[in-house]
């Protein structure tokens, strides 16, 4: 009896299933429609949810068949033989607990097991045709073009095969470097100033065959451009990670993949090839809310350990073509979509802005602070009747430096301006790069900015009047004393004659006043210079103009990024420009002289421009920067 059962219930099985593609496991079934960009009106059962629905209804069915069968045959037995006893009750319990889930839960069927229990405690399945809609409606609006569709679908996150580059992302459509860029300036991060955690990532991973990906590889070397490739996939995935939990207030990251790449593939921790993986996404075409939510599949992760691991598996995926989307699409899930739309200044506009498809200001600010506010000030912009312009509001790992700023169209707060590792972000009107310093030592105040903070702390705490920058002849002396400053008698007189003290007025006269005697002139121009390298990179790939990479053939330049070190002289920042222009002539008079080395390294260096030295000034004004070969280019 039950063998004919079971040849009944196999052959409508497989009459329901016939000519329905294999599926890949999900948690939930998968709604379809008819869409262009947004998904609209009422999701018809698609063949593939079809045939799954019957199967399962099938199986229940077959199930409570049998437990009726079960129950009838006891009926006729005597009491003591009715499946009594331990054995019984299990029997009766499983059959029940089978078709109970066999008829309610879709997991019993595709997620069973050790994955089933994994996707339980992490959190996982497809996106609801509502929530895709959403999604793709605040990254791409309600009317985006073809073109920029593919822009976004079509970046991966790969480093750069050029080896004097290869510790860069590589960029080669336009629109998503917004996102490599912010991922870059984490990446440099962990390369320059914690190489020895990466060291001791890679020496646990390799000890405990965590990875294909990192064996074999050595360890960090002083070489920052060219790192083992262990090294680098190492500090991705970290930077990846970090990134995930920072946009998920440090309590959970959500990783976003493709469900077209299999069960097998999204389950394993074997690393898929390239190959493979592209392959799979060959016929892949991402043009609305609809083609979006039938492959996206999410993971919720609570455990930093745990998405580091799964991130170190999925590496392949975001070298894929679909990389950079995916990643943005997990940052603003780990956020939220509602918490994104709320840091918001105005909701209504998309993320990719119209017409080039750049990433906006709001996805590099999501990825450098974990808020996707549209401002670079620091704080909060009061415009009265509760009206705010929502900015930077707390300290960040990695900075932002902007074109913008040197044209007098914004002001980028301390916080994006003096981030804790010398890493910036650069924005120009059409694309992002990366600016940093291989010494944390570059935000350094130097001995003249410290003398004048420490005399300016001294005379606000004497000022009495509110923060109105005057003092009391009493509280003078009593700054004099404490910043060890000795005035000849006509300047003291001369200040202290109206009865009180005003800051400007006592600033020039310590400008002017010898270091000898506490004042800040400096006739050499080395005690308040600062002379340090700063290294831009372009992840966008152009030929190489110098003409130093050409093939064997002689074809033409190389298409590479580009990393350029700058060679940087900052004046103090209060020196007056009189007072500059008398060090540079006596400097360039005194370099004659081979004895005077103290004089001679203070030369001015000659002087290059570009629009980079704009944005670097926009940090230390003054900055007069040189280089080597073509200009450093932000576009």
């Amino acid at each position: 009896m039950a063998d004919r059962e079971d040849e009944d219930l196999e052959m409508a099985i497989r009459m329901s299933m016939h000519h329905a593609p294999p599926e890949p496991k999900r948690s939930k079934p998968r709604h379809s429609s008819v869409a262009v960009g947004v998904v609209s009106g009422t999701p018809e059962e698609s063949v593939e949810a079809k045939s799954r629905r019957i199967k399962r209804e099938l199986m229940a069915a077959a199930a409570e068949k049998r437990m009726a069968a079960v129950a009838t045959s006891r009926s006729n037995l005597p009491a003591a033989d009715k499946g009594g006893g331990e054995i019984g009750r299990r029997e009766e319990e499983e059959e029940e607990r089978m078709a109970m889930a066999m008829r309610n839960s879709p997991s019993a069927i595709t997620g069973g097991g050790e994955v089933g229990r994994r996707k339980e405690e992490e959190g996982e399945g497809l996106m609801s045709v509502e929530e895709a809609n959403k999604l793709f409606v605040i990254v791409f609006g309600n009317e985006v073009s073809k073109e920029i569709l593919a822009q976004w679908s079509n970046q991966g996150i790969r480093f750069s095969s050029d080896p004097e580059t290869s510790m860069g992302l590589v960029q080669h459509e336009g629109g998503p470097c917004g996102v490599l860029a912010a991922i870059q300036a984490f990446v440099l991060k962990h390369l320059i100033f914690l190489h020895d955690e990466l060291k001791d990532v890679l020496a646990m991973a390799r000890s405990q065959g965590m990875s294909t990906m990192i064996k074999n590889q050595s360890l960090p070397s002083n070489d920052f451009s060219s790192p083992a490739d262990g090294v680098k996939v190492s500090a991705l995935v970290r930077s990846m990670g970090e990134i995930l939990f920072m946009c998920g207030s440090n309590e959970r990251a959500v990783i976003a993949t493709l469900s077209i790449l299999g069960s097998d593939i999204q389950q394993s921790d074997e690393i898929p090839t390239d190959e493979v993986i592209a392959e799979a996404l060959s016929g892949l075409s991402i043009e609305s809310a609809l083609d979006l939510q039938k492959v996206l599949r999410v993971e919720t992760y609570t455990s930093q350990a745990t998405a580091l691991k799964r991130l170190q598996a999925m590496i392949p995926i975001f070298h894929s073509r679909m990389g950079a989307l995916l990643f943005l699409i997990s940052a603003l899930l780990s956020r939220g979509l509602d918490l994104v739309q709320t840091d918001r200044d105005d909701p209504s506009l998309p993320l990719v802005t119209a017409p080039f498809g750049h990433a906006s200001q709001e996805i590099v600010n999501l990825l450098l602070c974990g808020q996707a506010v549209p401002n670079v000030f620091d704080g909060k912009m009061d415009l009265g009747e509760e009206m705010f312009l929502k900015g930077i509001s707390q300290h960040v790992e990695v900075g932002f430096l902007t074109l913008l700023e040197s044209l007098n169209f914004c002001k980028v707060g301390q916080y994006l301006k003096c981030p804790k590792w010398p890493i910036w972000v650069v924005g120009s009107e059409s694309h992002y790069t990366v600016l940093f310093a291989l010494e944390t030592s570059v935000q350094n105040e130097n001995e003249l900015e410290e003398r004048e903070s420490q005399i300016r702390k001294a005379f606000d705490a004497q000022d009495q009047s509110g923060g109105g920058g005057f003092i009391s002849v009493e509280g003078f002396y009593q700054v004099l004393r404490e910043t060890d400053i000795k005035l000849p008698q006509e300047k003291l007189e001369h200040l202290c004659s109206t009865g009180f003290i005003v800051w400007s007025e006592f600033w020039q006269v310590i400008l002017d006043l010898d270091k000898s005697l506490g004042g800040l002139k400096d006739s050499s121009g080395l005690m308040g210079k600062k002379v340090f390298d700063l290294y831009h990179f372009n992840g966008i790939a152009k030929s190489d103009l110098t003409g130093s990479h050409v093939n064997a053939r002689g074809e033409a330049p190389l298409q590479r990024p580009r990393l350029t070190k700058l060679s940087v002289s900052v004046p103090p920042r209060w020196t007056p420009e009189k007072f500059m222009a008398d060090t540079a002539v006596s400097s360039a008079t005194s370099a004659n002289d081979s004895s005077l080395k103290d004089t001679e390294v203070s030369k001015p260096e000659p002087s290059q421009h570009a629009p980079l030295v704009d944005c670097i000034r926009t940090r230390w004004p003054r900055a007069v920067c040189s280089w080597s070969g073509d200009p450093p280019s932000i576009v």
